[in-house]
Order: C-alpha cells, then structure tokens, then sequence
C-alpha cells in the first residue's frame, strides 16, 4: 500500500485469474450483465423542434498534422439577423465526448430555452448581429492539438469568407474551450494572423477535470471482461481523456500516481506552455457551471453511493465517494469470481465530488445501467471544479489549491482571463443558464 506522497491510488487483489480454474460459461455469464456502450459519453441531445437549417456547411480538414495524422470536422454557419453573408463570425466548438460531432445536437443544446423567459442563446446572439459558427470534430476523443488544427483552419475559413473586417469570436464549450484556446495560441506562436478579438470559454476545464477514478476503473473492468466495440472504456482510454482529467487509470489493475500517470497530460500542459499558454491578443472572457462562493453540492467525501451485485455475488462492485486525501482510503471494489475481485484505495486526492463546479450525472449514469439502486444526492458529481473553469492561477498537476475556495473574494489578477462569471448555483456542465447567458451577451455587446 501507499506511503505519504503524491496521490495516487492503489488495488489490493483478493482474486488472481490464473490462481483457479473458470467454471465453464462464467465468463459469458459475467458479460451478459455488465454495461455495454462507451461509458461516460454524454447522451445525444433530443431534438427540442425542428433544427435550424444552417446557410453554409463547411468541411474542414487540419492546418497541421499531429504525431503523423490529421484530424477532420466540419461547422454548420448560420447567418445573423439581416446578414445574406458571414459578417461578424462567433465560432463555438464542441466539447468532449466520443466520436464524431453532433453538430445538430450542438445547437439544440446550446439554444435550449432557459428560464425564466424561456429565451435561447444562439437566437439571441443572432438577433444582436452575430453569425454564429458551431464547430464539430470527425473523433471528439483524438488529441487536443489534433482539433486545433481544425479549429485553425475553421478560423481562415471564416476570415476569408467574411465580408468587412469584423474581428472575430473564438471559443467552445467545455473541451472546446481548450481546443480553441490551443488553436489561438498555437497560431500566434507561428506568427498568424487569427484576427480574433474575443475568446470565449463555457465551463472549460482549463486546469483540468475530474471522473471519479473508481467509475473510472468500473469501465476497464467492464471492457476487460464484456469486451466490445468500441469498448465501455474507450472514452476514459481516449487521448482527450488523458489531457483533460486531473487523474487518470489506465487499467482496473492500475496502482500508482494517478496526476501523472499518462505521460500525454504533462505533454499537453507542455505543449501549451510552448504556444504561450494563453493566446494574448484576443480579450479572454469564461464562464463557469460551478458556483463562485466556495458552496458545494451535498455530496459527502467517503460515503456509499451503490452497491452492485448479480449473479448470486459472483459478480458486482462497491462504489464510493472520492474521500478526503488521507492515506489508503476506500473507494471500492469490484469482483467476477473466480477470476478477479479487488479494492482500491486512493492517497491525497481530494474530495473532488461534491466541490463547486459544473456537474455530470456521472454516478447515477452508471447505476442505471448497472440496475443498481442510487440516492438521488449522488447521482451527479463535479466534472468542471469552479477553480479550473476561471483559471485560478495554480500547478494544474499538482491542484495545490482549495478547491472550496470563495472565488468572489479573490483579486481578478488571480484569473489567468481577462474577465469571468459563475452560475448561481451548481449546474449541470455546458448547461445554458440565464445567469450566464446573460453575461455573455452583455459582454459580447459591448
């Protein structure tokens, strides 16, 4: 087990495969009651009405290769109120999930009414003269820089075919915050003109994310015994997973350091130091799901959140809240006898679950699937922590930072944006609120 250190966590194995024979149809009986599907991929948007005709479709291909392969997307561009042509171009990118974009879905979700006037955001940016311009990616889970690339050439797109010299508007929601803000970046370093004067972030996680590493390890647990493709884990396993979360596994066996175990997040962060971190030239304004005054959601460190059993025992999972750092703490477990049974334990992580932040009902997704019983408390975790949607300025490695803290007590230079708002209270992640829409419109037209 661990001694004090970096955090990290740790399975202690009660079952090893090889140590007993595997009666005859078990492993076929296993399979048939775990999960299936990519776990942790936010659910398609619904249709809310039917979906607002684009007047342009473009498809995009990357300005740069990375690591010998170049990423693809396309955008959806809808003209403002009274324009025939592309004149003052907002472009906003999709946000992490599995596969390629739903770029339908991407409007619908961000022009959903909100209350209390049930009015939508893209029909109101358009209404203030905005073109708005939604980018989706061919693979959502492919590396960050790869999508920057495609944010870049969507940048050119836009100013080539803008009519006037109307700077631009660059952002995205969630992970799309961060391809943007690379693309930006990554453009200035290699002296490009992007023309853009605002960047815009909607709960980015800008320092980092957080999937409670016991899910984590239920979905490698679920692919390794009921493999399928793509598997329940190809999310969590994707690059984009790697560079996002503060703390990865890459096995349900994994023990050690969870901050720095994928060697593709420390290169991201090194990558985007190379490119200069920020963009500097555009205005950099976010917003954040999570609320501002250090109120978390009722969700207590070290508590149960659902136990999981079928098959008369032989297979099932105990699954917990993220617990207060300390030393070896539980987690959880999970068992498909005879082959396997561990518990894990974890080290100096923090409480993440029910920290300030823009949530995901990350728990309650997987008991559904699971069939298993779940308090309605512990169904959605913190996925964006406040602290990293206004990008406090601290160690995005080593969190050294309340994660409670009052954001509202704080001096702006502390952001590394310009400007920033938080929601009201903790909503769910990427979630349009009047609270923030609102502020984004007021700052927009300015």
């Amino acid at each position: 087990m661990a001694t004090q250190g970096a955090a990290r966590i740790d399975v202690e194995l009660a079952l090893r495969q090889e140590s007993d024979p595997v009666p005859a149809g078990r492993a076929e009986q296993i399979a048939a009651v775990l999960p299936k599907g990519v776990l942790f991929a936010p659910p398609a948007q619904p249709p809310a009405g039917q979906a607002r005709v684009p007047q342009a479709e473009w498809l995009l291909t990357s300005a740069w290769p990375y690591q010998g392969r170049t990423a693809t997307g396309s955008a959806a561009v809808h003209y403002a109120a009274g324009h025939d042509r592309l004149i003052r171009p907002m472009i906003l990118a999709d946000g992490f999930g599995y596969g390629p974009s739903d770029v339908p879905g991407l409007w619908h979700h961000l022009n959903t009414p909100y209350p209390p006037h049930q009015q939508r955001l893209l029909d109101q940016l358009l209404s203030q003269g905005i073109d708005v311009v939604l980018l989706g990616f061919g693979a959502r889970h492919t590396h960050i820089q790869a999508n920057a690339g495609v944010a870049a050439t969507c940048i050119r797109r836009a100013i080539s075919e803008r009519s006037g010299n109307a700077p631009l508007i660059v952002g995205g929601l969630g992970m799309g915050g961060l391809v943007t803000r690379y693309a930006l970046a990554e453009m200035e370093n290699r002296r490009e003109d992007h023309q853009t004067a605002t960047y815009l972030s909607y709960d980015t996680p800008h320092n980092g994310a957080w999937i409670p590493l016991i899910l984590q390890q239920l979905a490698h647990f679920a692919q390794a015994f009921s493999p399928a493709e793509p598997g329940q884990a190809a999310l969590i396993a994707s690059p984009a997973a790697q560079q996002l979360l503060w703390a990865w596994v890459g096995s349900a066996r994994y023990s050690g350091p969870v901050a720095t175990s994928s060697p593709l997040r420390t290169e991201f962060l090194e990558d985007l130091r190379r490119v200069g971190w920020f963009p500097v030239r555009p205005r950099k304004l976010g917003v954040a799901n999570g609320a501002a005054d250090g109120t978390g959601r009722n969700v207590p460190p070290d508590h149960l959140v659902f136990e999981w059993s079928e098959l008369g025992g032989l297979v099932g999972a105990t699954v917990r809240t993220q617990p207060e750092r300390g030393l070896n703490r539980h987690v959880g477990g999970m068992r498909a006898v005879p082959m396997w049974a561990g518990k894990s334990y974890t080290s100096d992580v923090p409480p993440f679950d029910g920290v300030p932040g823009g949530t995901l009902p990350l728990y309650g997704t997987l008991a559904d699937k699971l069939g298993a019983p779940i308090a309605g408390r512990y169904r959605s975790a913190c996925f964006v922590p406040s602290v990293s949607a206004v990008a406090l300025q601290y160690d995005p490695l080593d969190w050294p930072i309340d994660l409670y803290t009052d954001i509202t007590s704080l001096s702006p230079e502390q952001s590394q944006l310009d400007d920033y708002h938080c929601d009201s209270h903790n909503s769910e992640h990427g979630q349009v609120t009047g609270v923030l829409a609102d502020w984004i419109l007021g700052q927009l037209g300015k």
